[in-house]
């Protein structure tokens, strides 16, 4: 059975009401309390902003740096981010919602005690990205580069991993009931022990077995 069906709910896709028009800085720059609504970012720098309160409203971001940018209370909802830069950007108490991300950068990212809904990474570098107690409701990763993420605490009952490298990615205390992994490298993660529930691809089971021995003390041998 493909790990789509059994009721997976798809992620609604952006949606926009009006045509975009091409933004320009410093007019249609990030800021605290600042509402970006139907433009087009392409080839521009947004690095190391800091806003409290901003608002992305329908809005696409083509070759877009976000690198070092902070975050805190932010709303991005029916956005498309294509090839866009986030690495080490630092959000808080921020929500997407209705947002496509593709063949992003996102080294270090940090997303806390967020909310996605909505949400679809595809094929974006995510390693020791930290998406630690968020919740998730209708987001799927396909094909996205996360060692040594975190996602401790976080609530991912709505999501889904598919084609995903996770090494030694961190699970402890997350909720994990109904969340979907298909064709995962799952080698080395830690917090095995809270996906009860969890709905892994036979494929990827085997791996995981191992890790659940060693995490609760058992030994296999052959023969």
């Amino acid at each position: 059975m493909h790990a789509r069906q059994a009721g997976f709910r798809e992620p609604a896709a952006p949606a926009f009401s009006e045509p975009l028009t091409s933004a320009a800085l410093p007019d249609d720059d990030l800021l605290d309390g600042g509402v970006l609504e139907s433009m087009r970012f392409d080839d521009l720098d947004l690095s190391s902003r800091e806003a409290h309160g901003a608002e992305i409203d329908q809005c696409t971001f083509s070759n877009v740096s976000f690198s070092g940018v902070r975050l805190h209370g932010a709303m991005i909802r029916d956005t498309v981010m294509d090839r866009c830069d986030l690495a080490n950007l630092r959000a808080r108490d921020s929500a997407l919602n209705r947002v496509t991300l593709t063949a992003s950068r996102m080294t270090g990212l940090s997303w806390l005690v967020g909310s996605l809904r909505d949400v679809t990474f595809d094929a974006c570098r995510m390693d020791l990205a930290s998406m630690r107690a968020s919740t998730f409701k209708n987001v799927v990763f396909t094909g996205c580069r996360c060692e040594q993420a975190d996602f401790g605490e976080a609530d991912l009952r709505g999501a889904m991993f598919e084609s995903c490298d996770l090494t030694a990615a961190q699970f402890s205390g997350a909720q994990l009931a109904g969340t979907r992994f298909a064709n995962c490298n799952l080698a080395d993660i830690s917090g095995v022990t809270s996906m009860r529930g969890a709905i892994i691809k036979s494929t990827d089971a085997l791996a995981l077995t191992f890790i659940l021995a060693s995490a609760l003390g058992i030994t296999i041998e052959d023969g």
